[in-house]
């Protein structure tokens, strides 16, 4: 690749990247979703490429670089199509809400809360996204601590830590440990050694703020609800979907991505025996449209992700990249490397992290591999704007859980940042 890192194409790319991820940050200020300004970075990054290496001669060159970035895309982007659509189907079927409604009626105290919560938190979103995680057990805390604003940030806090804890040891858990797992440098299995440095992750700040919940109980709740027909072959559809990638992958050699689109074909043939079934005894409740629930994915993360990962191919291409890998991974050492980006997650999104150290392509150990995927998954615990999970629960617990109640704990969060790294050094030490 051409070194355009003095370019004034490759200058002006940076610059553009900067600003569009200055509007990024500031989402909430300027309402501008987040997937518009990347977007446009990433069309005008790769334009400026295609006019310096055509300039130089090299034209033809360009297009393998830009399909290469596409073929990366695109099976994150079919894994996560299917993923989120089982979800939503799973949210459609009320599943989340009876799970939410038998944990209000439990009964539990604050601190039995504060921990059942957590605990669900870190399991849970090694099969769900943290995001859907954070907000099925954000709202158990908001149902059930409404007269305890204290209990409602600090439960809120422990499950940004766990719900970011448990995706780090899944490769089904957290976009970064997938695109890991899709890049091939860890195997489907070798995910779970970081079970023990993940839990200690969340556990380590959780054992600190058990002692600041309230020793109280609050007022109990009744709510009943049912799951809609089906729910349970949804359920079961998704686990042998999940099934079907891992064999996919591991057994066939093809792209996990296959086996979910495979998994697709499951949720569409039940939808369309539900239909059958609730047209036939006239129930509307049996009735499930999947294609409904296809077309109520979030776009725009998936086209933020669109963005970021041409963007960041961009900077590739360009040379950036490299440089950073120098740097980081030759300079520092790749244990001092993936621990600073994992800082760094705080405050960057981790997907451009993840994407740009799978880019620079370090030659690392199977030890490094899972830091990095430690790290980079649980770093953005550090501030409450580090992870989708963080961001998510601060609208939804307005004015109980806010920045600066997550800072006040951000000391207690870092101790089990520092306890999982040590954790796996010790542990996996055989891996490095």
């Amino acid at each position: 690749m051409l070194d355009l890192t003095n370019h004034w194409a490759g200058l002006l790319s940076l610059a553009i990247f900067v600003i569009a991820y200055i509007f990024v940050i500031m989402e909430e200020t300027t309402q501008m979703r987040k997937s518009k300004p990347v977007m446009l970075a990433a069309g005008l990054i790769w334009a400026l490429i295609g006019i310096a290496y055509a300039m130089a001669g090299r034209g033809t060159e360009v297009h393998a670089h830009a399909i290469q970035v596409i073929e990366q895309y695109g099976e994150l982007f079919l894994f996560l199509l299917v993923a989120i659509t089982y979800v939503n189907t799973l949210e459609e079927r009320r599943v989340f809400l009876v799970l939410r409604a038998k944990l209000v009626g439990f009964g539990l105290s604050y601190r039995q809360l504060f921990w059942l919560t957590g605990i669900l938190a870190f399991f849970i979103s090694a099969m769900l996204d943290n995001l859907t995680t954070a907000l099925i057990m954000g709202a158990v805390v908001l149902a059930v601590g409404s007269a305890s604003p204290r209990f409602v940030a600090l439960g809120c806090i422990s499950i940004v830590v766990a719900a970011n804890a448990g995706g780090a040891f899944s490769p089904f858990g957290d976009i970064t440990t997938l695109m890991i797992w899709q890049a091939g440098k860890l195997s489907f299995s070798e995910f779970f050694q970081l079970f023990i440095p993940a839990a200690l992750n969340w556990l380590v700040p959780a054992a600190i703020m058990h002692f600041a919940i309230p020793n109280a109980k609050p007022s109990p709740h009744n709510e009943r609800v049912t799951t809609k027909p089906g729910a349970t072959g949804v359920i079961v559809l998704f686990a042998a979907t999940i099934l079907t990638a891992v064999l996919f992958k591991d057994l066939l050699l093809l792209p996990p991505a296959m086996g979910m689109m495979l998994g697709l074909g499951y949720l569409q043939i039940w939808s369309y025996m539900l239909q059958r079934q609730g047209a036939r005894h006239r129930d509307e409740d049996m009735i499930l449209d999947s294609f409904t629930q296809v077309a109520r994915v979030e776009w725009d993360t998936l086209l933020f992700f669109f963005g970021i990962i041409f963007a960041v191919g961009g900077l590739g291409v360009l040379g950036y990249l490299a440089l950073a890998s120098n740097y980081l991974y030759i300079g520092l050492g790749a244990t001092s490397a993936n621990v600073i980006i994992g800082v760094l997650s705080a405050i960057v999104d981790n997907i451009p992290l993840m994407f740009a150290v799978l880019t620079m392509d370090p030659h690392m150990s199977g030890g490094q591999w899972l830091m990095i995927a430690l790290t980079c998954g649980t770093g953005g615990s550090l501030l409450s704007i580090g992870s989708a999970a963080g961001v998510a629960l601060m609208g939804q617990a307005k004015g109980a859980y806010t920045f600066s109640s997550h800072l006040k704990w951000s000391w207690a969060v870092a101790l089990g940042y520092i306890a999982a790294i040590g954790a796996h050094m010790v542990i996996n030490a055989a891996l490095f």
